[in-house]
């Protein structure tokens, strides 16, 4: 299996929880951007190579990388994610993935087919196995998060966070408009209710709750009305940002599961 080549479109929470699990299985890695990822758990996402040049996600490295230069680093004897802006997918044609799996959560199929690959996922709600994917990976909470379906569908998003010690809308911060998004406090810093955390142009992005900042956007990306910026968990300082969440390593096993039941037979 190890020389077989897996790529993500999308490198936030969930799909890196799902790309370092892969990768720690022996799989070649890749990882395809936005100029501006929208990640907000950046300690956790490969996205944040996008920003910083190069991250670690739970022990496995990421690189930024030219797009001319990734097939060379998937082959690099020095082991680690290479991370390339290419929103479009232009490089799959060049790859030709054993594996893709679209996991930019978006809700919605942005143009993802079966024939992108010889094994095609969808993470979430917005495919429909066989038709749209392969196989679609249940993202909701409950007794299905990770459940691998060759047919039929995510449950549908209810629009609703999880609730975390009885707060649910509450946690997530939101645009208030439209503009560059620019932090003042950092991921894991603790936070009150009434607390100005960031900035979304000139408008004030404030904390409903007490609690970690487990979340923020990036500085300098640009975030649409009611868009997700940042994310405050009430359990405080018993919460590490470093740390995969429970449900993405559900994710993660799911998609592992799937890449090696039907990698076995082709």
């Amino acid at each position: 299996m190890s020389g077989r080549l897996v790529v993500f479109r999308g490198g936030g929470e969930m799909a890196s929880a799902a790309a370092r699990l892969v990768f720690l299985a022996g799989f070649r890695v890749a990882v395809l951007e936005r100029p501006e990822p929208l990640a907000l758990r950046r300690h956790v996402a490969f996205a944040q190579a996008v920003f910083a040049g190069v991250t670690d996600v739970d022990g496995v490295p990421a690189r930024l990388v030219d797009r001319a230069d990734l097939p060379a680093a998937l082959t690099s004897p020095e082991r680690f994610v290479p991370v390339c802006l290419d929103p479009d997918g232009a490089s799959l044609r060049e790859l030709r993935p054993d594996v893709l799996v679209d996991g930019r959560m978006a809700k919605r199929n942005l143009g993802t087919t079966p024939a992108d690959a010889p094994l095609v996922i969808g993470l979430g709600p917005g495919f429909r196995a066989p038709t749209d994917v392969h196989a679609v990976i249940e993202t909701q909470r409950g007794a299905e998060l990770g459940l691998v379906r060759w047919e039929g569908e995510a449950l549908a998003d209810t629009g609703r966070p999880a609730e975390v010690l009885g707060h649910t809308v509450a946690r997530v911060l939101r645009a208030p408009g439209s503009g560059r998004f620019r932090g003042l406090r950092a991921i894991g810093q603790l936070v009150r209710a009434g607390d100005t955390v960031a900035e979304v142009g000139s408008a004030p992005v404030v904390s409903a709750i007490d609690g970690l900042l487990r979340g923020l956007l990036a500085d300098g990306v640009h975030a649409e009305a009611g868009t997700k910026v940042g994310d405050v968990d009430p359990r405080g300082a018993s919460v590490d940002p470093y740390r995969i969440s429970e449900k993405g390593r559900a994710i993660a096993a799911g998609t592992l599961e799937a890449i090696l039941l039907r990698l076995a037979v082709l």
